[in-house]
C-alpha cells in the first residue's frame, strides 16, 4: 500500500468463553489486529463461532471458521474490498464444512453459526450467518446488528435456518457502517443473549473499566441466571480514530519533488531521456534508456500545473500501485525496479505500436474478424481491472494500443477507481476523473457510480466506432450534463454507417450504450455473446418490427383508397 496511506485506529478489546451446564464448549472466539499495511489495508478483525448443537461436528466447524477465516482473510489481496475479501473466504471455509459433512467413511455435520466484525479505516463491517449476533453500544444505546437466521417448529421451539456448511452456498448478511470514537461493540452467543437483556448487559459493561473483566462478568451473570449453553462473548472497544490531518497527508504526499523540465539527452535517476511522447495539462511520456542495461522504457511523469494539489500527486502515486498489481498479457507492465528515486515519476513497459485511434482512421471498415479478435482482446483486458476490483473509467482508442498481429495493450491508468482504496478515509476529496466524454459513461458526470456497467458502456462505444467509424450518438453527448439532457439522447443505428452490420449486431451495441443502467448489460461476457453470436430475441424483434411495419403500410393505403373513393363518389354526386 502506498506509504501515503496510513490508517491508524486504536481498539480494545476482552473476551470471555465458558463451558457452562454443557459436557463441552463448541463456541469459538478469535481477534486480530494487524501491524503496518495490513491495518490499513484489511482492519482488524474479531469473530464468534457457535458449533449447532445436533451436529457432531459443530465444535469442529467452529474452530474451523474462526482459525482459518483469520488466516486467509488477510492473505486476499490488498486491493480488493472488505466485502469481496471475506465473502471469498467464507465461500470457500463454507464448501470446506459442507464437503466434510457429506464424505462417505465420517458423514458428521460441521456446522455452525459465525459472526465476525471487521474495522478498517472509519468504518465497520459485519458478516452473519445464524444465531449468533453482534450488538453496538454509543452512548446509552444498546443496538443489535445482526439478524438471527432461525424458523419456528412451534411457539416454544425453532431452529437454524441458515449456517456455515448447511449447503453448498452460503447466504450471508453484510451490512456497513460509520464508526465513532467510544464505539462498543459485544460478539456474543446465544448462552449470553438469550438470558440477559439488553439492560442487564449494558449494567454489567458498565460496572467494569476492563473489557476482559466485563466479558468474565457478563459470561457469570448469564450462568448464574440458569443459562444451559456454552457462554461466550468478546468486546470491542473503538478507542480512537487516528484521522490524518491534512499538513501531515500534505508531507507524505510530496516527500519527492516533481522533476524538472526533461529534454533529450538528459538524465535522472539512472534514466536518458530519449524522447517526448506525449504531453498534456496533466502528465508527460518520454521515451528512456536505462543507462546500466540500454533497455528502453517509457516514463511518465506528473505535470507542474498541479505541484500543489494533494490531491492530483495521490492519483499518481496510486497509478504506479495499481498498474503494478494488474496482470494481463493485454495491460501494459510496471518496471519491476528497486532503483531509489528521487523525482515523482514511474517507468513501464514500452508498447510497440499504434493507438486504436489512428488504426481506425487506417482502416475505416475492417473485417470483421480483425474488429472482434481486438473487442475480445480490451475485454480481456478489462476483465484483469475487474479481477482486482478496479474500474479504468477512461478506456478510450488514444488509452488502447494495437501492435504487430494485432495485439491490444491498454496502456493507462489515470482514472482508474480502486474500491478498495476507496474505503480508506483520507482527509482530502480524492481526485474524480470522468473519463473522456463520447466514451465515458454519461452516467458517470451525473455522479452515478456504474461500476463495471461503465467500463462495459466505454467498450461498446469503442466497439462501434471500430465497425463504422462514427459515435454512436454523434456529438450529443458534450452537452449532456443533466437528466433530461441524458433522456433526449438518440442512438445512431450502425447500419447507417455501415450496411453490413446486421440488425442481431446492432441491437447488441444499443443495448451496451443505453442511458438506462436497468436496460444495460450487466457483464462484459454478456456483451461479447451477444456481439459474436446471434441473439433470437434480437432477431426476432426485427421480425416483429418488419410485419408491424407492413401492417402500418396496409393501414395507411387502405385509408388512403378510402378517401379517394369518397372523393369519387362525392364528385360524382355533385354533377
Amino acid at each position: 500500500m502506498p506509504t501515503h496511506l496510513q490508517s491508524e485506529i486504536k481498539l480494545s478489546q476482552g473476551r470471555q468463553s465458558l463451558t457452562g451446564r454443557k459436557a463441552r464448549n463448541e463456541d469459538c472466539l478469535g481477534f486480530c489486529f494487524p501491524k503496518g499495511n495490513l491495518l490499513t489495508t484489511k482492519g482488524a478483525c474479531a469473530i464468534i463461532a457457535d458449533g449447532v448443537s445436533s451436529a457432531e461436528a459443530g465444535g469442529e466447524a467452529a474452530e474451523l471458521c474462526v482459525t482459518e477465516f483469520i488466516n486467509d482473510y488477510f492473505d486476499t489481496p490488498d486491493i480488493w474490498t472488505v466485502k469481496k475479501s471475506a465473502q471469498k473466504v467464507l465461500t470457500a471455509i463454507n464448501r470446506s464444512l459442507y464437503s466434510r459433512s457429506h464424505e462417505y467413511l465420517e458423514s458428521r455435520g460441521w456446522l455452525c453459526t459465525l459472526s465476525v466484525l471487521i474495522i478498517k479505516s472509519h468504518t465497520a463491517h459485519i458478516f452473519h450467518v445464524g444465531d449468533s449476533r453482534i450488538y453496538r453500544i454509543r452512548g446509552e444505546h444498546m443496538e443489535c446488528l445482526t439478524t438471527d437466521h432461525v424458523a419456528p417448529l412451534s411457539k416454544s421451539n425453532s431452529c437454524l435456518a441458515r449456517a456455515m456448511g448447511m449447503d453448498t452456498r452460503v447466504d450471508l448478511d453484510y451490512r456497513s457502517l460509520a464508526l465513532d470514537e467510544g464505539d462498543l461493540f459485544m460478539l456474543s452467543t446465544d448462552g449470553v443473549h438469550d438470558t440477559l437483556s439488553p439492560q442487564e448487559i449494558m449494567a454489567i459493561i458498565n460496572q467494569h473499566d476492563d473489557l476482559n473483566d466485563a466479558s468474565e462478568a457478563l459470561t457469570e451473570a448469564a450462568y448464574a441466571m440458569g443459562s444451559t449453553d456454552n457462554l461466550s462473548c468478546q468486546l470491542v472497544r473503538v478507542e480512537e480514530l487516528v484521522a490524518d490531518h491534512i499538513d501531515d497527508l500534505t508531507d507524505r504526499l510530496t516527500d519527492l519533488p516533481f522533476p524538472p523540465d526533461l529534454s533529450p539527452g538528459m538524465t535522472m535517476d539512472g534514466y536518458e531521456i530519449l524522447e517526448e511522447i506525449y504531453a498534456s495539462s496533466r502528465s508527460q511520456l518520454y521515451l528512456v534508456r536505462d543507462t546500466e542495461t540500454n533497455q528502453e522504457w517509457v516514463m511518465k511523469t506528473p505535470s507542474p500545473n498541479y505541484a500543489d494539489d494533494p490531491s492530483y500527486i495521490e492519483r499518481f502515486i496510486m497509478e504506479e500501485w495499481v498498474g503494478s498489481r494488474i496482470e494481463s498479457p493485454h495491460v501494459v507492465k510496471m518496471a519491476d525496479t528497486s532503483r531509489p528515486k528521487n523525482f515523482l515519476y514511474y517507468i513501464m513497459e514500452k508498447v510497440e505500436g499504434i493507438n486504436l485511434e489512428k488504426w481506425i482512421e487506417n482502416n475505416p471498415f475492417p473485417r470483421p474478424a480483425q474488429a472482434i479478435s481486438i473487442v475480445k482482446q480490451i475485454t480481456k483486458g478489462l476483465k484483469a481491472f475487474h479481477k482486482r476490483e478496479t474500474l479504468h473509467q477512461d478506456l478510450k482508442p488514444g488509452n488502447i494500443i494495437i501492435g504487430p498481429d494485432l495485439h491490444v495493450t491498454l496502456v493507462d491508468f489515470g482514472s482508474v477507481y480502486v474500491a478498495g482504496v476507496d474505503e480508506i478515509f483520507v482527509p482530502l476529496e480524492r481526485d474524480r476523473i470522468l473519463g473522456t466524454v463520447h466514451y465515458a459513461d454519461p452516467l458517470l458526470r451525473l455522479g452515478h457510480n456504474t461500476g463495471i456497467q461503465g467500463d462495459l458502456y466505454s467498450l461498446a462505444s469503442i466497439t462501434y466506432e471500430i465497425f463504422t467509424n462514427h459515435l454512436p450518438y454523434g456529438k450529443a453527448l458534450e452537452s449532456c450534463d443533466t437528466p433530461t439532457q441524458l433522456n433526449k439522447l438518440r442512438y445512431i443505428p450502425a447500419d447507417r454507417y455501415n450496411p453490413i452490420v446486421p440488425i442481431w449486431f446492432d441491437r447488441a451495441l444499443r443495448k451496451g450504450l443505453s442511458p438506462e443502467l436497468e436496460q444495460r448489460y450487466k457483464t462484459l461476457d454478456e456483451f461479447l455473446q451477444d456481439l459474436t453470436q446471434p441473439n433470437p430475441d434480437f432477431v426476432h424483434d426485427r421480425e416483429v418490427q418488419q410485419q408491424s411495419n407492413k401492417i402500418i403500410f396496409w393501414q395507411v393505403m387502405s385509408l388512403v383508397w378510402f378517401i379517394i373513393t369518397m372523393f369519387l363518389i362525392g364528385a360524382l354526386w355533385l354533377k
